[in-house]
């Protein structure tokens, strides 16, 4: 929201493009060069792809949450950005922010929480 993350994507590869369902959807389509890692979208632009998030240290995270999921507790600890989820193996959305981790949440959810925590 409002933290630049500039050290985060400069880890990655830089895009600079609109953003588009498609092309999304080619950067975490599996063996594509861009795969791995974080896509950073800012002010309604993708800014960078496979970037590298902090993983978080912290003790009590449930095991069941793999590195993709510590990676994005991570980041929201050490700043004020919406992290997105999706999980490879079942495709379960997770909303990370802050100290909140919400889980298993629907696209419709995902709309209304984007909208209420994107409002400028």
């Amino acid at each position: 929201r409002n933290d630049k993350l500039q050290e985060v994507i400069e880890t990655g590869v830089k895009v600079d493009s609109v953003i588009r369902a498609r092309l999304i959807e080619s950067f975490f389509f599996k063996n594509a060069p861009l795969h791995d890692g974080a896509l950073i979208i800012r002010n309604d632009r993708i800014n960078a792809a496979q970037c590298i998030l902090p993983v978080s240290n912290n003790p009590d995270i449930p095991k069941r949450l793999g590195l993709r999921h510590r990676a994005a507790i991570g980041l929201a600890e050490q700043s004020d950005a919406l992290l997105i989820v999706v999980s490879e193996e079942t495709g379960a959305i997770s909303l990370f922010y802050g100290a909140k981790h919400i889980e298993n949440v629907t696209k419709q959810q995902l709309q209304k929480l984007l909208n209420e925590l994107l409002v400028v």
